[in-house]
């Protein structure tokens, strides 16, 4: 995916050598630029406001302001950069908390560097994105133990979905993009585009990471609620 403009993005994280190490990838792209790092949370939400990035790399465990802090500060100002979670494969138990304070996604810190790049990409794009390999457990992680008057709302919702959108559901539930659910299911990406936006709108949720979130509330382990 590619862009019209140069993509400008903060990295946060209290590691030196990977604020290095995503420094390198960054600007490696010539369409992605490197506006500046940040230590720590506290650091990150003045640094968010002052240099106006497209994209926050965030780290979720840090000293002095934690990650869901920091985004929930950074994503209510006015105008905010969009927030794309780096976390380890073990899929830190922090994550739904940080994607409810309005992050834009997660990706993976062992991922490889074009998936990063991709995924910067995707969210300043206005979209989200997800971690394939991780989706999974994050359902297992965070399902209810039992049903909730949500989890019901989203499985009448789910009900209203016509096959091929549940299909495209399933399939964005997996954590494929809409060019892989086009390949898979071949269709067009626009198709699948379409699809995604009714889905959306059916459901009652902003974004992919959500459809996500709503398959494993509308279900209970792997089957749909009596």
């Amino acid at each position: 995916m590619t862009t019209d403009r140069t993509i400008r993005v903060l990295v946060a994280d209290d590691e030196q050598l990977l604020r290095e190490a995503l420094t390198r990838l960054v600007n490696a792209a010539p369409d992605l630029e490197i506006a500046g790092t940040a230590a720590d949370g506290a650091d990150a939400v003045p640094a968010a406001g002052r240099l106006t990035p497209d994209v926050v790399l965030m780290d979720i465990r840090m000293p002095k302001m934690d990650g869901i802090e920091a985004t929930r500060r950074i994503v209510s100002a006015s105008h905010p950069p969009r927030v794309l979670i780096l976390t380890t494969y073990d899929l830190d138990s922090y994550v739904y908390a940080a994607i409810s304070a309005g992050a834009s996604g997660f990706l993976l810190k062992d991922a490889p560097g074009e998936r990063l790049r991709d995924g910067i990409r995707v969210v300043a794009s206005g979209h989200a994105v997800l971690a394939p390999e991780a989706t999974a457990r994050m359902l297992e992680t965070f399902h209810p133990a039992m049903p909730t008057a949500e989890d019901r709302r989203l499985q009448a919702a789910l009900h209203h979905l016509s096959p091929r959108e549940r299909e495209v559901c399933d399939l964005v539930g997996q954590g494929l993009s809409n060019n892989d659910i086009a390949a898979q299911l071949r269709i067009s990406r626009y198709t699948v585009k379409a699809h995604v936006s009714n889905i959306l709108a059916k459901l009652g949720v902003p974004d992919r990471v959500h459809v996500v979130l709503a398959l494993g509330r509308g279900t209970h382990r792997g089957r749909l609620l009596r």
